[in-house]
């Protein structure tokens, strides 16, 4: 628990130094994480915890991701702030609003439509005019707007996302968690022009699934 006289701001410079430590080194992502205010994506039961280098419940099940994967994965993007992105997992809209901040249209689709309400709410609340939001089944991505110049996934694909990968322009990047078991290895796929990917592995991380379909009312 934060004493008394620590004060919002210099929780987050903490975090901000934490996250630098951890190979979080890009200036611009290290901005957007600082002017993004984190307690407002959390449970109230939660808040207190917000400037913590952890995961946390949420809605559904589901979780906030910690800052450092949160940081990790928008680095490896790779973002130009021309670029179009998809995002696979709205949640609580914390990614979704970082990604906002460096890139010029962000498309999120959210398979929890209370979730994606929440979300809705707080991009709102943030003057955001760069999201569109879908309900919807991630795993098929959002044909409509594709080509896609970067598609982060931020949650566990079985195998290689092919549906997603078709989405992505030839020279896109796309970074999203894989494997079936509770550990995954986060994977880049960079399209090298000619119809296929350059692929690296990143770190191991633990991500919920990446479900078919729309989740039942809660």
């Amino acid at each position: 628990m934060a004493e008394q006289d620590d004060t919002p701001e210099t929780q987050m410079a903490r975090l901000i130094l934490a996250l630098r430590s951890q190979g979080v080194t890009e200036a611009k992502v290290l901005g957007a994480i600082e002017s993004t205010p984190r307690p407002i994506f959390t449970q109230d039961l939660f808040k207190e915890r917000a400037f913590e280098d952890s995961a946390l419940p949420i809605a559904c099940g589901q979780t906030i991701s910690q800052p450092f994967i949160v940081g990790l994965m928008t680095q490896a993007l790779k973002i130009d702030k021309r670029d179009r992105i998809l995002e696979i997992g709205t949640g609580s809209g914390y990614q979704t609003t970082i990604l906002s901040k460096l890139a010029r249209l962000v498309y999120t689709v959210e398979r929890y439509r209370t979730l994606m309400q929440e979300a809705e709410g707080r991009f709102k609340a943030l003057g955001l005019t760069n999201v569109i939001t879908r309900f919807g089944d991630g795993g098929e991505g959002w044909p409509e707007q594709a080509p896609f110049d970067r598609i982060m996934v931020t949650a566990a694909a079985p195998g290689e996302p092919k549906a997603l990968l078709s989405q992505l322009k030839p020279t896109g990047v796309l970074v999203a968690p894989i494997g079936k078991g509770p550990v995954q290895t986060l994977r880049r796929y960079t399209g090298d022009g000619k119809g296929g990917y350059e692929i690296e592995d990143l770190i191991d991380v633990r991500f919920v699934p990446l479900l078919d379909g729309v989740a039942k009312e809660l």
